[in-house]
């Protein structure tokens, strides 16, 4: 059975900032899942027997190799998509994440072809497809 595609899966989505009106994106790569060549600010599946804060901390670090300072649960989304003509269904729990730019690097160069900082203002393109939906959420809280 496939996650996302035979049952409902569950991941933490994460908008990791600097306190300082930056956050932190990558540009998928072509082994990604889907939407390859796309710039995406974080997420991971919350996998049996894992928390969910636990989870957090664990896709941060390997995607961005650094710790959390501070989260702050935003909400969460249903998140319906086609991929590959089969409908998808994920729930999305999404954080605001403070994290040390310092430390912040590309964990997954195998993954992601890059990293970088940007503002609300100042978006990278193209962006994931779920991207505008989250932030026209949560704009409000995205503002450090």
């Amino acid at each position: 059975m496939k996650t996302g595609e035979d049952h409902v899966g569950v991941s933490v989505v994460y908008f990791c900032h600097d306190g300082n009106g930056h956050f932190v994106m990558q540009k998928r790569g072509a082994i990604c899942r889907d939407e390859s060549g796309r710039w995406d600010i974080g997420a991971g599946a919350v996998d049996f027997g894992i928390s969910v804060k636990d989870t957090l901390r664990k896709e941060i670090m390997q995607e961005y190799s650094t710790n959390v300072l501070k989260h702050e649960f935003l909400g969460y989304r249903d998140v319906h998509r086609h991929h590959n003509g089969k409908p998808t269904h994920w729930i999305g729990l999404d954080f605001k994440v403070l994290v040390d730019r310092n430390y912040v690097k590309n964990g997954e160069p195998h993954k992601f072809d890059s990293i970088g900082w940007f503002t609300l203002d100042s978006l990278p393109s193209p962006v994931h497809s779920q991207l505008p939906d989250f932030i026209r959420r949560y704009r409000k809280q995205l503002r450090v």
